[in-house]
């Protein structure tokens, strides 16, 4: 008997890279709790994982994520909706500490635009669309759908994109600073590899603590975020890849990194 494809596929497509992608093609990638479930399990393994230093997300050549799997919500009420706890699965995404890349082509709607901005760095096909267009169901984001995107690209676009459900193209997305680039379709998967190539080839120690620093800094005071960057600057003095990379430098020579 033939096994069953999971909604999540891993790859390793070369030495510190890790691919996750989506893949409900026939469900155009809505997020059930299957799928939830296998992807915090493979972020947590990943996260745990020495040998890989960034991670890219992707759902495909057409769509990225559409959304929950609103058939599993329809007829269910408020109290099993909370006890699904979806945020415990979604934080080995949001708690991850290696760089996260999103390869996004075509729809980013609802529960799958809200997956992309745990990303670090998004990479949007000029296919793609984001939305929050929750209301239209009689519901709200509810997983960071209304924080991080006003956190991303501001009140006035935030309320917009919420309270209509209408969606904004790659271009005004990039605009908005909800992505970093846009790029055609067909070169969004090649292009997120190369910036997953890139930073795999950084000190994974400097690569962490940028992220954790700028994640942590974001809604902290000024003078608060300040000192954490102060201290973890000066952690990554303990570490071997500070002696290589300053010593690679002075010695004019490629470094090698090593993670310690």
């Amino acid at each position: 008997m033939t096994e069953p494809i999971p909604p999540v596929l891993l790859e390793r497509p070369e030495p510190g890279i890790a691919l996750l992608r989506l893949n409900r093609p026939q469900a155009t990638n809505a997020l059930s709790l299957e799928l939830q479930t296998l992807l915090a399990g493979h972020f947590a393994e990943l996260a745990d994982n020495p040998e890989v230093r960034c991670i890219v997300l992707t759902g495909g050549d057409q769509v990225f994520a559409a959304g929950g799997d609103i058939g599993s919500m329809a007829g269910v009420g408020a109290i099993d909706i909370y006890q699904r706890h979806t945020e415990r699965l979604w934080a080995p995404i949001q708690h991850c500490p290696k760089p996260v890349i999103a390869a996004v082509c075509g729809y980013a709607y609802g529960g799958g635009c809200e997956l992309a901005m745990l990303a670090d760095l998004i990479v949007a096909g000029r296919s793609a669309r984001f939305a929050q267009p929750e209301i239209r169901i009689g519901i709200m984001p509810g997983i960071g759908g209304t924080q991080r995107l006003v956190r991303a690209v501001g009140k006035a676009k935030a309320m917009r994109m919420a309270l209509t459900g209408a969606p904004i193209s790659a271009e005004e997305a990039w605009v908005a600073g909800l992505v970093s680039e846009v790029v055609d379709d067909h070169q969004v998967l090649a292009h997120s590899l190369q910036l997953a190539r890139n930073i795999a080839a950084m000190p994974p120690l400097a690569a962490e603590q940028i992220k954790e620093v700028i994640l942590a800094g974001m809604d902290a005071p000024l003078e608060a975020a300040l000192a954490l960057e102060r201290k973890a600057n000066a952690l990554l003095f303990a570490s071997r890849d500070q002696k290589e990379g300053m010593q690679a430098f002075l010695d004019k020579r490629t470094p090698r990194f090593e993670g310690r």
